[in-house]
This record gives structure tokens, sequence and C-alpha cells, in this order.
């Protein structure tokens, strides 16, 4: 198929300044279906080359215009006030919303083709007439579904599952206890109950955008850091909490912060309002308050480089493999062979 794929974002590193997360299973996704023998062409401004200087042209295409397709997929945009809700050219303005329009306008409306919504941050109005089109699928993270939308799980690329073995992780140092790799966007709830309190009594680090940090004033952030850093920070942490918004949290909607640190072999604590938590770690993984996410840490510490400890990075691995990458294969190699 001739697959349109609209998505502001990066395919490689990208730029420091950017809360962009779906680079880390992104390119993987798009080189899955063009091996599976589609056509994939890219319909917003190529970033890459714009603001980051990469050329990936011999790779991959680029289309400002209306190509002929046989599938729109997007990756949902939303309003921003103030960035792409303003006039075209206009000090700050981002062109992201307006060519979705646009796109929309020609291909879903006008054609009546094929589109797949991928509302990757949960944004796409429930009223939204879009949901009812007969030509319109809508799909995201989350495993537990209002009726009307399909879950596709956080993929995650072959060769970090493949290359991740648990016994090699295992015996790596691991200086940092505990790691957060990613921004502050409503997290503050889950961040103080579980995280800021056991900053108090192990090593740790916060890493990425928080703007508001004044109510956390031993715990150490480090700030914004290069995506191709986000691998080493988590081979250097024991483990990680899987901090969600609430919104994602209450239905199990979980993002790329998990394969990030489980092929890295820093193992994931999941808070009790992680919905379905047992699809991505095993109980002993699991955490109901920072004084069992101490306890954990401890015990993680204390079998660092044990048998145990690589027991426990196979099983985050396998339930990986079992409940989500599964889901991703399946729909590729379905797709392939109709």
């Amino acid at each position: 198929m001739r697959i349109g794929y609209s998505m502001w974002g990066f395919l490689g590193n990208g730029i420091l300044d950017t809360p962009d997360g779906a680079r880390s299973f992104r390119r993987p996704l798009i080189d899955a279906l063009i091996a599976s023998g589609h056509q994939v062409v890219f319909l917003q401004a190529n970033r890459d080359l714009i603001e980051a200087g990469e050329d990936l042209r011999d790779s991959y295409r680029w289309d400002d215009g209306l190509p002929d397709l046989d599938v729109l997929m997007l990756e949902w945009r939303w309003r921003l006030r103030g960035r792409n809700d303003t006039p075209c050219g206009s000090a700050g303005h981002t062109c992201d919303l307006h060519r979705q329009r646009a796109l929309l306008e020609h291909y879903t409306r006008s054609l009546g083709l094929a589109t797949l919504i991928w509302d990757l941050d949960r944004q796409l109005d429930p009223r939204d007439t879009l949901r009812t089109r007969p030509n319109v699928a809508v799909a995201d993270f989350a495993l537990r579904q209002v009726p009307g939308v399909i879950t596709l799980p956080c993929p995650v690329p072959d060769v970090l599952l493949d290359t991740a073995d648990p016994l090699t992780l295992a015996a790596e140092d691991r200086p940092t206890s505990l790691i957060y790799v990613g921004n502050q966007y409503d997290r503050d709830l889950a961040f103080s109950r579980y995280f800021a309190p056991a900053a108090v009594r192990v090593s740790h680090e916060v890493a990425g955008k928080w703007a508001n940090t004044r109510q956390w004033p031993h715990v150490t952030f480090t700030g914004r850091c290069a995506y191709s850093d986000v691998a080493a920070k988590h081979r250097q942490a024991l483990a990680t909490m899987l901090l969600m918004p609430p919104r994602y949290a209450a239905v199990g909607a979980m993002s790329s912060r998990l394969f990030e640190a489980v092929t890295a072999g820093c193992l994931p604590l999941a808070p009790a309002e992680l919905a379905l938590a047992g699809v991505f770690v095993p109980a002993e993984l699991r955490v109901a308050s920072a004084a069992e996410v101490l306890e954990r840490v401890e015990l993680l510490r204390r079998i660092q480089g044990s048998a145990q400890h690589a027991d426990l990075i196979r099983a985050c691995l396998t339930l990986y493999r079992a409940n989500t990458h599964r889901t991703w294969r399946e729909l590729l190699f379905r797709e392939s062979e109709a």
C-alpha cells in the first residue's frame, strides 16, 4: 500500500528542545512497514533536515503536496495555544495543525480514504465527528479502551529485544539506584508519592523538562538530555519509576519509557495506580508506596549482578514480547499478506 504518514517529529536524534517521545519507535516502525512491502511518504515538514540538519532523503520520502495514497496515517496533533493556532509565518508558529486539517479535508473527507488516527497523547476530542466516519479508525496505547478505539501498544524495535541479554545487563555497573528520564507533564502526583520520598535515601537522577521543582529541593534534576543519551542513562541505573499521568495510568496506556528502560536492564517499578500492571511488569516490581519503592530498590541493590537480578530482567522482556510486541508483529504480517 501507499501510506501517507503525518507526524510532527523526527526519525533521527532530532534536537534537544523537543518532547518527541515517539523517536524511540517511529523509525523502526516505518522501516518495518517498508520491509513488509509498503511505500511510505511523510506528509509534514522534514524536521530532521530543517531543524536537526540530518539529511535522510536518500532513505525516506517527504511530500508537501497531496500525493496519491491508499491509506492516511496520522500521529494526532491538537491545538497548542500560541504555537500551532497562530497565523502562518508569525513568530513561533508551527504548521502541524494546519497541515493536518488540510490532509483530513482532502483525503479523509473529500476522497473517503481509509484513515488511521494514532492518538498517541490521547488528545482527540471524544465528541469529534471523525470518530463516526466509516473510513476512519482511531487507535492509541491504552489497554482499557472505550468502544470504537483500537489498542495499538507502544511498539518496540526488534533489535532492542533481540540484543537485550539479561545476564549481561545484570552484570553491568549501575551507580544510580533510581532514575526517571522524561518530562514533567501531569506527573507531579505520582512523582510526589513515589519518587521524591525515595530520593531522600537513594542515589537518583531526573532527566527531562521539569519546570516547577521547588517542592522537591532534595531531588537532583539534570535537565533535558539528548535522545542519544537516553539508553546510556538507563544503563547506569538500577531501577526506574513508571510515572504516568492519571489519564494514562487509569487505562493502562504505557509509553516508550518502559521498553527504553527494560532493554537497557533498568528495572521498571509500577505504581499501584497503573491499570493492568501485570501486563507490563512481574509482581515483584509493583509498588503501592514510597516505602515499597525503597524496599524494592534496596532488594535490587542486594541482588545486583546475580541470577535473581537477571531473572527479573528476563521476566520483563518476556512480558513485553508476549503482551505488546506480538500485537505489532501480527499486524504487520497480516497486512503484508493481505
